[in-house]
């Protein structure tokens, strides 16, 4: 199929009334205003009706409108070639794109559908991508790590404001970062690219102004503060094996230490590969000894933390600073927490209208996360904003204004 001529055109086009649209969604909430209220520095939209995405999504998948016959969702390619319009309007559409599953490749040439698999590299939706460079306080002048290249969009937008030379970007996918640096250089954007996991920053191009991860951590790299100038800012997403998310933004000060509020609003991100939760194997083997333990009656039912609210997701965040290493997953109605690391297990199962739990090996999961949630209510219910992280020699803590203290895994 040859591509229509007139493609400049109808991206530039789509292109500004995706600008239009993230600077003013709600068609009065004011200019600058992105999708949550919140003001977008004008010169990211400046950016963002300069740099063309769809040069960095050639292609990628998007999600059919019903799932498989096993309930699994499928996924079907998109490329110009396949579908121009489609291709052409979801390029320019406020939405995460995937290009990549369970870290194999897609031959773009031949692609087929897929049935479930879990992403692992995407062009993230341009509403986020901007908030995520909005929140890091950049200005011009400022040298900036990216971490995370995935499709290359985002770093065309931080090469657009700052000027290339402003501009590294390190991507632990070489495919992914091969692929982005193509589209870089074809649009005229010449950054520093390098091949490196982000956990370990990038010292050749160190001292930073701003470092911004575009993949979650479960705590924040010792490397990263090191690598930032005082007075700099991280500007960072937090995640971890419950998949409780939150974001933080950092200012580094000379001694080493950092500190800085956590950030309003749920965004999640994928995780750095090296923080990704390892495979636990069959529930059912875990929980194959929990007949013989004696259960009892929850405090608080699993809704508190599974629950699709603002709060539910604030709270696992939370749960997380009391079982790091635990992971969760549902089986035929019963809930499972599972901890590889110490071995310990919990299963939550409804029992006439009320949940029961039992738990077995050297922690009690679910007794701590009640714990959690005990100080959470007590506290009444602080959210997300009220919240200071520190990094220091003692770790890294939540520091709440209302008392509620939690101490956080420790960097790797």
């Amino acid at each position: 199929m040859t591509l229509p001529t007139n493609l400049d055109n109808d991206a530039d086009a789509l292109r500004a009334a995706m600008v239009k649209s993230l600077a003013d969604p709600g068609g009065g909430a004011g200019a600058g205003a992105g999708a949550d209220g919140v003001p977008m520095h004008p010169a990211w939209l400046a950016a963002a009706g300069k740099v063309p995405r769809h040069a960095f999504v050639p292609g990628f998948y998007l999600p059919a409108d019903a799932p498989g016959a096993q309930g699994l969702t499928v996924w079907e390619p998109v490329t110009s070639e396949l579908d121009y319009g489609r291709w052409l309007a979801a390029a320019y559409s406020d939405a995460t794109l995937i290009t990549q599953f369970d870290g194999e490749e897609t031959d773009w040439e031949r692609p087929a559908v897929r049935y479930g698999g879990a992403p692992t590299s995407s062009s993230t939706l341009p509403s986020l991508v901007l908030r995520m460079w909005s929140d890091a306080d950049v200005s011009e002048g400022h040298t900036v790590l990216e971490i995370g290249t995935g499709a290359g969009y985002s770093t065309a937008l931080a090469c657009e404001r700052l000027g290339s030379s402003h501009v590294t970007s390190v991507e632990v996918d070489p495919v992914r970062l091969e692929t982005a640096a193509d589209a870089l250089y074809g649009c005229g954007y010449t950054p520093t690219l390098a091949r490196a996991d982000g956990l370990y920053g990038y010292w050749p191009e160190a001292w930073f102004d701003r470092i911004v991860a575009a993949c979650s951590f479960r705590s924040v790299p010792p490397a990263l503060l090191r690598q930032t100038r005082p007075g700099g800012k991280i500007l960072l997403p937090l995640s971890g094996w419950l998949y409780g998310n939150a974001r933080v933004l950092l200012t580094v000060a000379g001694d080493g230490t950092a500190e800085g509020p956590l950030l309003p609003g749920s965004i999640s991100f994928m995780p750095a590969r090296t923080h990704a939760a390892p495979a636990y194997g069959n529930p059912a083997d875990w929980a194959a000894g929990l007949h013989e333990v004696r259960c009892r009656s929850v405090r608080h039912a699993p809704e508190r933390i599974t629950a699709a609210t603002e709060e539910a997701f604030h709270l696992r965040f939370l749960a997380q600073s009391a079982v790091p290493d635990a992971q969760m997953v549902t089986v035929g109605g019963v809930l499972h927490l599972i901890d590889v690391v110490s071995g310990a297990v919990a299963t939550l199962a409804p029992e006439g209208g009320a949940w029961e739990v039992r738990e077995g090996g050297p922690l009690k999961l679910w007794s701590l996360i009640e714990q959690v949630i005990d100080a959470f209510d007590a506290a009444g219910r602080p959210g997300p904003e009220t919240y200071t992280l520190r990094v220091d020699g003692e770790g890294q803590r939540l520091l709440p204004a209302h008392g509620l203290r939690l101490q956080l895994p420790r960097g790797y």
